[in-house]
């Protein structure tokens, strides 16, 4: 059985629990968020179920009512850092073939076209093809990689996510994200994976893909639990789209390292060469890629749509509704400091 947390918070106060089906079991308060107790296991220099069993109480809750809204606690995204701006969200795509066909798709022509003038973002998941699983010991190619933003547009289980005035559209991307944090040594370490909704504007990308940084730039949702010693081989999941109670998408998708033309070391070797990305108590949030998207089948999601996703092995599905902010939009201006 996978080890599997939850943040949760009741007016002021925080804990962690341990998912423990139908009830979650509190952990002390001397760990009350996984971004503590991470730094609790580091400082005693114990692995983190470890420091779980260290800090287990028989404090206990039943999930059911938490997880659907109806309790006074409340569930928090799967991590944060109580200084938002130390949490970086970022990403890897074109990791599996659905998205890069997906991608393929939506920056070139006609099916003619396509096989015979392959777009960047085909090139790039062949790149990977060849180059994404080195041997051990060695460094393979880069994947793609974007910025989202940090720990302040990360939305938990049951939260809304924005469609702004400013965004053409808002689509679901289906994904599992590594979650890290840095010691005082600044080297990384891998906390857990937790299911994730890496929600994106494609209408804009597809104007043109040099349009891909800047339609990453929004609200994105994961948990509602983070495994702590999940396996990542090959993971398959499920994606349900909901409009006024009736399903009008539904999908079966997979992730993992069979799934994909880049290993799991590759892509983290890639994220944290940078000395940027290891500064001592940082942590990061990243996604490894999604299989498919509704978008590519001609769904828009609306107001009110509501998005499940769930991976076999990282608990409870993670449910969004959207809620779509369009007003007029007025100019921003920078003001001169004379």
């Amino acid at each position: 059985m996978s080890t599997r947390l939850i943040q949760l918070q009741r007016n002021e106060t925080r804990r962690v629990a341990l998912v423990d089906e139908p009830q979650l079991r509190l952990l002390s308060d001397r760990a009350p968020s996984i971004y503590a107790l991470a730094n609790f296991a580091l400082a005693n220099e114990v692995t983190l179920s470890e420091a779980i069993e260290r800090l287990s109480t028989d404090d206990a809750l039943n999930y059911e009512p938490v997880y659907a809204g109806e309790s006074d606690w409340r569930i928090l995204p799967g991590i944060d850092h109580p200084e938002p701006t130390r949490c970086l969200v970022s990403g890897t795509g074109l990791t599996h073939l659905g998205s890069a066909r997906d991608r393929q798709a939506m920056h070139a022509g006609a099916p003619a076209e396509q096989e015979n003038n392959l777009t960047d973002s085909m090139k790039m998941f062949r790149a990977g093809l060849e180059g994404g699983r080195p041997e051990p010991g060695r460094i393979g190619i880069s994947p793609e990689w974007f910025y989202k933003g940090t720990g302040s547009i990360l939305r938990a289980h049951n939260q809304p996510l924005d469609v702004p005035p400013y965004a053409e559209d808002g689509g679901e991307e289906a994904e599992i994200a590594g979650i890290y944090i840095n010691d005082q040594q600044g080297h990384p370490w891998r906390i857990g994976m937790a299911a994730g909704n890496e929600f994106s504007d494609h209408c804009f990308e597809k104007q043109n893909y040099l349009y891909l940084a800047s339609s990453k730039l929004r609200a994105c949702s994961i948990g509602p639990e983070l495994v702590v010693d999940s396996s990542f081989d090959s993971v398959t999941g499920d994606v349900e789209i909901t409009r006024a109670n009736n399903v009008i998408w539904k999908k079966s998708v997979r992730s993992g390292e069979v799934e994909m033309c880049h290993s799991l070391q590759n892509i983290e070797h890639h994220h944290f060469k940078f000395e940027e990305h290891r500064r001592p108590g940082d942590l990061h949030v990243h996604f490894f890629g999604a299989y498919c998207l509704s978008f590519a089948e001609g769904v828009r999601l609306m107001d009110g749509d509501v998005i499940a996703i769930a991976f076999k092995g990282f608990g409870r599905p993670l449910r969004n509704p959207v809620k779509d902010n369009h007003a007029d939009l007025k100019p921003v201006s920078a003001l001169p400091m004379r």
